[in-house]
């Protein structure tokens, strides 16, 4: 089971029709860095030739657009000014509330753009462990929060899956899930993947959830996220764990289109229409949810 025909009528089903799309390039100001003067960065860069158009649902994001220089050459990209980060990607660490001064675990932090997100929402103060299991991966994430003056973050080669082994419980988790990814961001996708890649990532993504609500506080929140348009990733997953885990989803305002709560005949728990997709369009597919422990009885 696999193919483009198989994919795209899969998203027939789910009420939405495929269309290739051509994605924006987004940047996000990194405002503890820039003294959050906004502006200034804008005309500055657009003397660069480098001209910008805010995005509405995002505090500090911009797409870029007529560019004649390219975002990642210029003394202010080097300087950390801001990050070039997706714009559906920029949306999970909007998601967390109150993150000042919190104990906050990044599960799958490579390649260190929500991380950097993360510190600077907390203004540098409170701790994050960032996570990740390829070493590699966490050199050239060092190198991305060195840049980007990040002073509160410690990074550890650990399998997420682990993260109870560290002893440490969180108020904030990110869990943005290593997924299969969609069409959008990669133009070999649908000869690429298959049903089963699907589903082993579904695995994965349920046994870094499970884990990372063992490390959860009492008031902690999770935010889950992916990349994937596909169901067993997002809708069937967070289903999983508002049964399993003694979890609930929150209501989050966030663009988007409303969760799937009934994916191909199976009904869902009704709670799952809080979380939010993005089906491909200026942004790549995304999906995310914010989940609180169920309240004691």
């Amino acid at each position: 089971m696999s193919g483009k025909e198989f994919f795209v009528s899969r998203y027939e089903q789910l009420g939405w029709k495929y269309r290739p799309v051509e994605l924006r390039q987004a940047i996000r100001f990194n405002h503890t860095i820039n003294n959050g003067n906004q502006q200034a960065l804008v005309l500055r860069l657009l003397s660069l030739g480098l001209t910008l158009e805010k995005i509405s649902f995002l505090p500090q994001g911009y797409w870029v657009c007529n560019s004649k220089v390219s975002a990642g050459a210029t003394a202010e990209y080097l300087l950390g000014l801001y990050s070039i980060q997706e714009a559906a990607a920029q949306v999970p660490v909007t998601l967390f509330s109150n993150l000042k001064g919190k104990r906050v675990l990044d599960a799958s932090a490579a390649p260190g753009g929500k991380t950097v997100q993360l510190a600077n929402d907390m203004d540098n103060t409170g701790s994050i462990v960032a996570l990740d299991i390829s070493k590699q991966r966490l050199t050239a994430l060092s190198n991305h929060l060195e840049r980007c003056h990040v002073r509160n973050t410690i990074v550890y080669q650990l399998d997420a899956r682990n993260s109870p082994k560290m002893g440490l419980k969180f108020d904030r988790i990110l869990v943005d899930a290593p997924c299969s990814g969609n069409f959008a961001s990669d133009p070999r996708w649908f000869q690429n993947r298959t049903l089963t890649d699907v589903e082993r990532n579904a695995r994965v993504q349920r046994e870094i959830l499970m884990k990372a609500a063992e490390c959860l506080t009492e008031n902690g929140e999770i935010v889950y996220s992916t990349c994937s348009l596909e169901p067993e990733e997002n809708e069937l997953n967070i289903d999983w764990a508002i049964h399993r885990l003694n979890l609930q989803i929150a209501e989050i305002n966030c663009p988007g289109t409303l969760g799937l709560t009934n994916v191909f005949g199976k009904q869902l728990d009704p709670s799952i229409v809080h979380c939010r997709r993005f089906w491909p369009d200026q942004t790549q597919g995304f999906f995310v949810c914010k989940l609180v422990r169920c309240p004691s009885t």
